[in-house]
């Protein structure tokens, strides 16, 4: 997968937990992962599994599905 592709995952994710008005330190908590991991993964420096992209969604009461709705 390309660095754009993390990219927009991560912006993705982030958009979704501030709607939610969730800091990244109690989105990792929900996750079981540090705050670091949290936000490296928005920013695309750390790319998420996809078990930890599935407990993403899921936190954020979303599908990976809408998470990665920017793929045409």
């Amino acid at each position: 997968m390309s660095k754009d592709f993390y990219l927009k995952l991560g912006k993705n994710i982030k958009n979704r937990r501030v709607m939610l008005k969730l800091t990244q330190q109690q989105l990792a908590d929900k996750l079981n992962i540090s705050l670091n991991f949290m936000g490296k993964i928005e920013v695309a420096f750390s790319k998420p599994s996809l078990d930890t992209l599935i407990k993403i969604s899921e936190a954020l009461e979303t599908t990976v599905s809408d998470l990665t709705n920017f793929i045409k």
